[in-house]
């Protein structure tokens, strides 16, 4: 009898805690939407909306094709980029599947917390069809860690032409976010490779309420031994990001002068990098609200007009809606294959 009164509190709580959790999940994607509406509520309070209206109303659509272009180029060199990545933990995969991949992921991205939630589709996209999870997820992990390395030297660099040789003092602050978020990433991913911190982490896995996930850390960690001394692979990867930086420069650049070019290649590349690490906040729906906060944020600074910088912000998120549709029609055929 006492066993029973002993265990029905335990079960009683636990069942409270699943109906938590269930109400947390249902919760959280309507707080992210929230928080999108809320965001653009306040740019579009603070912009003069005819002027971006008219901007739009009149925009070129030649260079809004090119952008187009240029940004599904930009999602099939992140693929190649990926592919060299997994080619470093001896994981083979067929490119076209790897762009259908990519591409799915860049489509969850518009319901999901942008870049957070297409990294997890595509980690369990390629989880499915290599049946090996902990590779799958270092290997999204890594690239993602990669590409932000990329886009922060970009910004490092562009940062420091533009205050010591263009003379822009008022970008200081901004150089310096640029400069320390390098460092952070370098030094993170430091930690990551080094087998010997690996080990003091798995120190942690010890602990009693650790030791479920000491399996999963353990299988993260042997994926990872892949990448510490496949130097040419992580330098290849890093050049392919660089490229598909340019590519996503061009495509802002493009969408500027749709609308009347107001944007420099020297402010995209500064600040292009600065608003994708704003976009890995898990805040929102689909970067929606974010990027049209971001962009008349930073580019702001460089003196860019609001209403400008908005309505290229507009038309970004209409080129990653409309270039990551593929990714859906990616989805359905896996799903149609996976119940044949």
């Amino acid at each position: 009898m006492t066993c029973v009164q002993l265990r029905w509190p335990a079960r009683r709580n636990a069942h409270r805690n699943d109906k938590g959790s269930s109400l947390r999940n249902r919760l959280t994607p309507f707080l992210k939407l929230f928080i999108s509406l809320a965001l653009i509520l306040v740019v579009f309070a603070r912009v003069d909306l005819a002027a971006v209206a008219a901007q739009l109303a009149t925009a070129n659509l030649w260079p809004v094709a090119a952008a187009l272009g240029f940004y599904l180029l930009a999602i099939a060199v992140n693929a190649a980029k990926w592919r060299v990545l997994l080619r470093a933990q001896g994981v083979r995969v067929p490119f076209a599947e790897l762009l259908a991949m990519q591409f799915v992921g860049f489509f969850f991205n518009n319901f999901l917390p942008a870049n957070v939630g297409g990294d997890v589709m595509r980690g369990y996209t390629l989880a499915r069809y290599t049946d090996r999870l902990a590779d799958a997820a270092v290997s999204v992990v890594v690239d993602r860690i990669v590409g932000l390395l990329a886009y922060m030297s970009t910004a490092v660099v562009a940062a420091f032409v533009l205050v010591s040789l263009v003379g822009r003092q008022d970008l200081q602050a901004v150089e310096g976010v640029a400069v320390l978020a390098l460092a952070v990433l370098a030094i993170g991913f430091g930690v990551l490779l080094s087998r010997r911190l690996r080990g003091l982490i798995s120190q942690l896995f010890e602990w009693r309420f650790l030791a479920r996930l000491a399996p999963v850390w353990q299988g993260v960690s042997d994926a990872l031994n892949a990448y510490r001394f496949r130097y040419a692979a992580l330098v290849t990867a890093f050049g392919i990001a660089l490229i598909g930086i340019l590519c996503t420069t061009i495509v802002n650049w493009c969408l500027s002068q749709s609308v009347g070019g107001l944007m420099s290649l020297s402010a995209i590349l500064l600040f292009n990098p600065l608003i994708a690490l704003v976009l890995m906040l898990p805040i929102s729906i689909g970067g929606l609200g974010l990027n049209q906060a971001a962009y008349p944020f930073f580019y702001g600074l460089a003196g860019v007009p609001a209403d400008h910088a908005v309505a290229v912000s507009v038309l970004m998120q209409a080129i990653i809606i409309t270039g990551s549709l593929p990714g859906g029609l990616f989805w359905l055929r896996s799903k149609e294959q996976s119940h044949v």
